[in-house]
């Protein structure tokens, strides 16, 4: 069982940056990709971004590529998001998700996530 814990999210202008944390419980971060979706008010959940267990692969959405990276701790098992370039298309509830490492290649949906947390909030304003 793996619990995540965002924080990071606010409210912030347009053009500006912020940082997304995710504080994972998990025994063995390593045996788990981690990862970032966003859903924005009445619209389906949206990968930003991934990362493999080394760090040393990441994945990302077409909407957030260039703009965004993704990072991760595994000695503080941790995973960020630095998001650069804020626009408020990018305004929407942000989730850590995590994957289990299995012999297959990445996938990006989020049925392929098995551990979620709750959440943390990010409004731009124009």
């Amino acid at each position: 069982q793996v619990q995540l814990v965002e924080s990071g999210g606010g409210l912030v202008q347009a053009g500006d940056s912020l940082r997304l944390s995710c504080a994972a419980s998990a025994r063995t971060f390593t045996r788990y990709i981690m990862g970032w979706f966003r859903q924005a008010p009445g619209k389906e959940r949206e990968f930003g971004g991934g990362i493999n267990w080394s760090g040393a692969t990441t994945y990302y959405g077409d909407s957030v590529k260039g703009r965004f990276t993704i990072s991760r701790d595994n000695a503080e098992k941790r995973v960020y998001l630095q998001m650069n370039s804020l626009n408020p298309e990018d305004t929407a509830v942000y989730y850590c998700a995590a994957q289990t490492i299995r012999d297959m290649p990445f996938r990006s949906e989020p049925t392929s996530f098995d551990y979620w947390g709750q959440g943390t909030e990010v409004t731009v304003s124009s």
